[in-house]
């Protein structure tokens, strides 16, 4: 049962949080619905599930019509990487994209922005482990790739996500992790003023390494097999 799984994992997050002695509350969890339907992100939402996220545009244009119908509520999250030919719809539908990871992308959800008189939220994906296979920009590019968003008037930047290796050496993992919280840092020192940046999201951790990720600073966590997934 999903109401059981998802159970499960906010018990799990909360002993992970008391015994590192932080708020569990501060941890928001987003069920990854890549390959959950409607019904199942439905039985979730019902279940206390606030926040779900997609990777792909055309799937979410097609589940979220659905839960429109059904009137189930949830944040929206853009998870995967956006093409630039897909930004006017997840500008459209997404409460918040998670995988800016350039300028031209950037541009694109400002010019969408501006036809729809709307202010969208982001975050920038980094590539801390340096995989040429992973989507994200390279954590020297993360500054200036900032700078440039922070120009755009439709845009909120209001944090970080990144991906960890799918590796069974968690110091590895760890790492990333680690390193993405010390960018996150910088960039709220260097933005603390500004007022469309604000630092708000560190989005690391999935199922099989968000206990590390929280012990690392992350406040936000995407999980999918562990939820909609039979063990």
């Amino acid at each position: 049962m999903i109401k059981d799984r998802l159970a499960k994992v906010h018990k799990d997050i909360e002993a992970v949080c008391k015994r590192i002695g932080r708020n569990y509350k501060e941890i928001i969890l987003v069920g990854a619905t890549k390959y959950a339907d409607a019904a199942q992100i439905k039985e979730a939402a019902a279940a206390g599930l606030k926040h779900i996220g997609e990777n792909r545009v055309q799937d979410a244009l097609e589940k979220f019509a659905v839960l429109d119908q059904e009137h189930v509520h949830a944040t929206r999250h853009m998870l995967g990487h956006l093409q630039t030919n897909k930004a006017g719809d997840a500008v459209e539908i997404f409460d918040l994209i998670q995988s800016v990871d350039s300028i031209r992308l950037a541009d694109e959800i400002e010019k969408h922005a501006v036809k729809l008189n709307k202010m969208v939220e982001v975050l920038v994906e980094v590539n801390t482990s340096g995989e040429d296979q992973k989507f994200g920009v390279l954590e020297a590019e993360v500054l200036p790739l900032i700078e440039e968003i922070s120009r755009c008037e439709h845009i909120r930047l209001s944090g970080l996500m990144t991906m960890a290796p799918y590796t069974p050496d968690k110091g590895i993992i760890r790492k990333c992790f680690r390193d993405l919280r010390e960018l996150f840092d910088a960039v709220e020192d260097e933005y603390a003023t500004h007022p469309r940046v604000a630092m708000k999201y560190l989005s690391m951790g999935m199922t099989e390494d968000y206990a590390i990720a929280i012990e690392e600073g992350s406040n936000m966590v995407r999980i999918g097999r562990a939820i909609f997934k039979e063990a």
